[in-house]
């Protein structure tokens, strides 16, 4: 009997120590849609791995890029059920729970892309992560990575508003998007971006809108050759994390991981540019045509959108006049 509680006595700290690695030890899967490489993977992954060695391994992080854990929709549910840990989620899918989020989803909302930068290093930014992470959504929103500015690329020239009449563009199964398009003359078609593709090929639609970086990755220039500088929508993406995996981290924990996403919203900035950049040269080497707007035609999408604006953006008047007096 001696012996036996002798054998227990040993075992205790042994147990104790276990129990408290396993609660300083967090488990981290992020899981992107986009592909190994793409600006906000590369900063995401580069956050990881100074979280690694700055918790002393404490917090573990494994990258699962290219959607192999499911759409960007499949994800964000895994996420707040908490079988997965972290994502990059689009205001789009968050805009139903939490509405203010809908503001950054407005056409031209943000008069270019400096601007869209400004009003999310700033007060409403912060603001916006708040509102997210207070909501029923079940997550905890941690910094913004930049999606860039989204243009009309199509298969026929837009170099006037009136050409884009009765055009079917693939748009974000939102319904401000939806209208965005239809309120300029096109036909808004919601559609996963897997399916761009081939109906681009078929002439199921006529064009779609996005950032050259997308137009390139995916290959939709081979069907589109003409790229529209609209600019309008510029949307920012929040980082996000599980609330459980949140209220497993202590409170130094919980401090490094937003300095760190911090960080990456930064670093993430200059491989957008560069990423930018760089797709523009290939897309003009394939052919595809860049179309500039003068400062007329371009008010003329702008005013086209007036009535979107005032539809959805009518809780918000505040929030948007605050947007734009940030200079």
């Amino acid at each position: 009997m001696d012996f036996k509680r002798k054998l227990l006595t040993a075992a205790l700290p042994l147990v104790f120590c276990m129990s408290t690695a396993a609660m300083a030890d967090v488990k981290i899967k992020f899981a992107e849609v986009h592909p190994a490489g793409y600006p906000p993977v590369v900063a995401e992954q580069e956050m990881g791995k100074k979280l690694e060695e700055q918790s002393k391994g404490e917090i573990s992080f494994k990258m699962f890029a290219g959607g192999v854990l499911g759409s960007e929709k499949e994800v964000v549910e895994q996420v707040q059920a908490n079988a997965i840990q972290m994502t990059r989620v689009s205001l789009g899918i968050v805009g139903p729970v939490v509405p203010d989020v809908n503001v950054f989803n407005l056409p031209f909302v943000f008069r270019d892309h400096a601007h869209m930068r400004k009003v999310i290093d700033g007060d409403i930014g912060q603001e916006i992560l708040d509102k997210i992470t207070n909501s029923e959504f079940n997550l905890v929103a941690l910094a913004w990575m930049d999606g860039g500015t989204r243009n009309l690329y199509t298969k026929k020239p837009v170099r006037d508003i009136a050409d884009l009449k009765g055009m079917k563009i693939r748009v974000q199964g939102n319904p401000v998007f939806i209208d965005t398009i239809n309120a300029m003359g096109g036909n808004g078609i919601a559609m996963a971006t897997g399916e761009i593709f081939s109906a681009l090929q078929t002439g199921v639609i006529d064009g779609a809108e996005n950032n050259p970086p997308t137009m390139l990755e995916h290959n939709h220039y081979q069907n589109a050759k003409f790229y529209t500088l609209t600019q309008h929508l510029i949307l920012p993406e929040p980082v996000v994390i599980s609330k459980v995996t949140w209220s497993k981290l202590s409170p130094e924990q919980q401090a490094l991981v937003k300095k760190l996403a911090k960080e990456a919203q930064a670093e993430e900035r200059v491989l957008w540019d560069k990423k930018s950049a760089d797709s523009e040269a290939k897309l003009k080497a394939a052919g595809v045509e860049f179309i500039t707007l003068t400062p007329e035609q371009k008010k003329a999408f702008y005013d086209s959108t007036a009535s979107v604006r005032a539809k959805y953006g009518a809780p918000y008047a505040d929030l948007i006049s605050r947007i734009e007096a940030v200079q």
